[in-house]
């Protein structure tokens, strides 16, 4: 019986479900930027660029989850620091001659082996596929969990995420 069980899945443990803020971020134009530069230049530029990031979730109190090639996925105990972590982000590898995009969403997620899966977490990645170079990206629910934290945002209407039955209404941070 306990084979049985175990090949069902009936004894794994079972998956975390906490409340956070997850963060995706994708570094704009970064294959003709390594095209032009060359690969030793272009992974140098990643390393700084990399070093930024978690400089900036480190500060923040952001969790970073994995690296996406170009980008990061990330988590944060509460919205306002998350925004402002994105903002850090763009502002500190502008230097660099880089443009980020950054999205984010609030929601349940599933925390396993060191992972983070959900809808939010999908929510969060179309809301970064949303964002212009530059721009920080949030959906409705991220503007009304940090009502009174003085972040200003612009509306971006409603909008059809990939995968995703209801439209989300997105917010872009002003800076």
């Amino acid at each position: 019986m306990r084979l049985r069980s175990f090949l069902l899945g009936r004894d794994r443990p079972p998956k975390h479900r906490v409340l956070a803020t997850v963060l995706f971020t994708d570094i704009v134009n970064s294959t003709k930027r390594a095209e032009k530069i060359g690969d030793r230049a272009w992974h140098d530029l990643l390393g700084h660029h990399n070093a930024i990031v978690r400089r900036e979730l480190l500060r923040h109190r952001g969790r970073e989850v994995r690296t996406l090639g170009d980008g990061f996925l990330a988590t944060f105990d509460g919205p306002a620091r998350s925004i402002r972590c994105a903002l850090a982000i763009n502002e500190s590898v502008e230097p660099l001659g880089l443009q980020v995009r950054a999205g984010l969403h609030t929601g349940e997620i599933e925390v396993a082996d060191d992972d983070v899966s959900g809808i939010a977490v999908h929510i969060a990645s179309r809301v970064a596929t949303m964002a212009k170079p530059g721009q920080v990206l949030v959906s409705n629910t991220v503007r009304d969990l940090v009502a009174g934290s003085n972040i200003r945002f612009h509306d971006e209407g409603h909008h059809s995420l990939k995968g995703i039955t209801n439209s989300v209404r997105l917010f872009a941070v002003e800076r």
